[in-house]
């Protein structure tokens, strides 16, 4: 076995790209992190050396479906700059 470093950011950001690409061919996604994962070796038979990083679910939106208008509170409300 070879040792691999950042293989978890690695993996978020493959994921985070992978999501992104699922959202611009027009399907949903929902990504879950259920705690503890261990349960996915053992329905899926995999090794215990393998470690689940996330479940991600993919589909058509329901029809009418949309994503909340959700805005950023501006910069100056939740910060204050020291000079």
């Amino acid at each position: 076995r070879m040792k691999h470093y950042y293989a978890t950011e690695s993996v978020g950001i493959a994921a985070g790209f992978l999501v992104a690409a699922i959202h611009h061919a027009g399907l949903a996604a929902l990504t879950h992190t259920p705690s503890p994962m261990a349960f996915l070796n053992r329905i899926l038979n995999r090794p215990v050396h393998e470690k689940p990083f996330l479940l991600l679910v993919v589909g058509h939106p329901a029809e009418g479906a949309g994503v909340p208008d959700i805005h950023r509170k501006p910069l100056s409300d939740i910060s204050s700059f020291l000079v």
